[in-house]
């Protein structure tokens, strides 16, 4: 059955579902997109869960839950197994025949005119098989990650390459490596959602009378972190702490998010700072509002380099390193933030011009 009505535009938007961040980043464009041009169809493809993409996405969609690449298998947002990342990607290249086959079967029946992926390898031959453009957003590839692992990783990381290779346009967003699989660049500014509530409705809903200076949002991705020492928060007791985290305790001065419609992005503008771990996503979207960032360090994922270089030359932020974070006593929420090297300079609509280049598309 095709889901789509003859004449209405089709686009298909593939995110690896591995964290929250590439599902935020591509939903922030379908939001634009949609409000830009309502008649375009969205179709979502991602295992990122639904109830994410409808946080980021106020009109409709179709969601087609699938995986065609794994990113990196953790068990929180800092431990990755890496024997087990490279099984996960032998297998998906090993299937990839009946992969496209079954994708490109949907995308004719659908008449989907254009594939934007961040940032699954396979996507790019499944467009080339399709014989529609392939558009990619990100700020790394998968190559990139997997090189830096050593010699077991080679092989995947060349594949990987070999995809990125027949891809059509890639939009290099902030923060990025080189990309040099990618023979057609284009550079854009930061992507992310915008706050859905104002100061005072947060205020007054979640009962926050602390000073924006000491109001801090902990966040640390779509898996979140394992052991968080929030026996530190009692050395604050007059700060407010604001927390996803369904597992942390109940604390007098921590507030607990459990409601699936609420984002971090919508807590940012009131916090004094948030306390997060190297990501896109929540850094971009930080950035965005012009809050300051504390981050952790990370030191076997080749994209924080990146990433922390970025809030070095671009934000109010400091970097600890993990054993501060997890051994000591938060002391430093006390110290005074590093300003930024460059400046705040980054523009701030990525997701817009991205947006602008498909429907102009499809014009």
């Amino acid at each position: 059955m095709s889901l789509s009505h003859q004449s209405q535009p089709v686009v298909y938007l593939a995110a690896t579902g591995h964290g929250f961040g590439h599902a935020v980043r591509i939903c922030a464009v379908a939001a634009a997109i949609q409000q830009l041009n309502p008649n375009i169809l969205l179709i979502l493809v991602t295992t990122a869960p639904r109830w994410l993409l409808e946080a980021y996405i106020p009109g409709d969609f179709i969601y087609r839950p699938r995986a065609f690449d794994v990113g990196v298998i953790q068990s929180d947002s800092l431990k990755m197994d890496q024997t087990e990342t490279l099984k996960k990607n032998q297998e998906i290249f090993s299937k990839k025949n009946s992969i496209i086959a079954s994708e490109v079967n949907f995308i004719k029946t659908n008449k989907v005119g254009l594939i934007l992926a961040d940032i699954p390898p396979l996507a790019a031959l499944i467009a080339k098989t399709a014989n529609i453009p392939c558009w990619m957003m990100s700020n790394f590839g998968w190559d990139f990650i997997y090189r830096d692992w050593g010699d077991d990783f080679q092989i995947i990381a060349d594949q990987i390459s070999q995809c990125y290779q027949q891809c059509d346009r890639l939009f290099r967003l902030p923060m990025a490596e080189p990309m040099n699989a990618f023979n057609s660049i284009i550079d854009v500014g930061l992507t992310g959602g915008n706050p859905h509530y104002t100061e005072a409705e947060l205020r007054d809903k979640f009962k926050l009378v602390a000073p924006r200076n000491q109001i801090v949002l902990l966040t640390f991705g779509g898996l979140g972190l394992d052991q968080i020492p929030y026996h530190n928060l009692s050395r604050f007791s007059d700060w407010q702490f604001i927390t996803f985290d369904r597992q942390a305790p109940e604390l007098p001065n921590l507030t607990k998010i459990t409601e699936t419609s609420l984002r971090p992005v919508d807590f940012m503008p009131i916090c004094g700072r948030v306390v997060s771990k190297p990501g896109f996503s929540t850094f971009s979207e930080t950035m965005r509002l012009d809050v300051p960032i504390v981050s952790l360090t990370r030191n076997d994922f080749a994209e924080a380099i990146f990433l922390l270089e970025g809030i070095q030359n671009y934000a109010d932020h400091q970097i600890i390193n993990t054993e501060t974070f997890y051994q000591g006593n938060w002391d430093f929420l006390l110290t005074p933030l590093n300003r930024p090297k460059i400046g705040k300079t980054l523009s701030k609509d990525g997701a817009e011009v991205i947006a602008c280049a498909v429907v102009e598309y499809f014009k």
